[in-house]
């Protein structure tokens, strides 16, 4: 692996906390793989053989219903790790992976993991810290499932995205705008009308760029009482 691949990956929630010398053991036994846009990485059911570091790109995780809709679990980039929790228990993946972007990931054999975690309990600790990590991920998602309008989630999405924390900025969308609504537990008919909604909220949306006229107009909206926006 480059020097920066290894950096980011001592950097990353698995590992900031794990033992120095034990991670260099694993980086050790890892590898850098490319996967073009549209790629699978590992399909629901199959048996978990390897936790991934993202190093560039997207990647998300979703799983199929019984009547072939797709839900979409999770979206990660740079830095956010996953598969640990099923590769801790050698089971199999309940979701699966793709690569939604053209990507790069650090692939950390599950076997080496095990070997070491039994040899070096202290490890125990980076995967709870990156279990904890997706578990309050998730929590957050439902809160914002349940006490947020569509509009809102939208806003709060394009605030994360935003690399300014004041003022007027532009966003570049990551991912294509059917993702992005499945990300925010929405319909891409319902994203439409809740990106037309934020232009009360000086947010223009121009292809695959989100112009903010104001971030502090746009926090203030998120921390509304949606019931204010549903009696409207």
């Amino acid at each position: 692996m480059k020097p920066e691949h290894i950096q980011l990956a001592r950097q990353s929630v698995l590992f900031s906390s794990a033992p120095a010398n034990v991670v260099e053991v694993l980086l050790a036994a890892s590898h850098v793989r490319q996967y073009d846009r549209g790629t699978c990485i590992f399909l629901q059911g199959e048996r978990a053989s390897a936790i991934y570091i993202v190093a560039e790109g997207w990647v998300k995780l979703y799983r199929i219903a019984p009547n072939g809709a797709e839900a979409v679990v999770g979206v990660f980039t740079k830095g956010h790790s996953f598969g640990e929790a099923v590769a801790f228990r050698h089971s199999t993946y309940p979701v699966a992976s793709e690569a939604v972007t053209d990507c790069t990931l650090i692939r950390i054999e599950a076997s080496v993991f095990l070997r070491l975690l039994r040899e070096n309990p202290e490890i125990a600790i980076s995967m709870l810290s990156a279990t904890y990590t997706h578990l309050h991920g998730l929590v957050a998602q439902i809160e914002a499932l349940k006490a947020q309008t569509g509009a809102q989630r939208v806003a709060e999405f394009l605030l994360e995205l935003a690399p300014c924390s004041e003022g007027r900025c532009e966003v570049t969308l990551p991912y294509d705008k059917v993702l992005i609504a499945g990300r925010l537990g929405m319909k891409p008919e319902s994203l439409s009308r809740a990106f037309a909604r934020l232009k009360e909220q000086d947010v223009t949306i121009k292809q695959n760029v989100a112009i903010i006229g104001n971030i502090a107009l746009l926090r203030d909206y998120i921390e509304q009482d949606p019931a204010q926006a549903w009696a409207r």
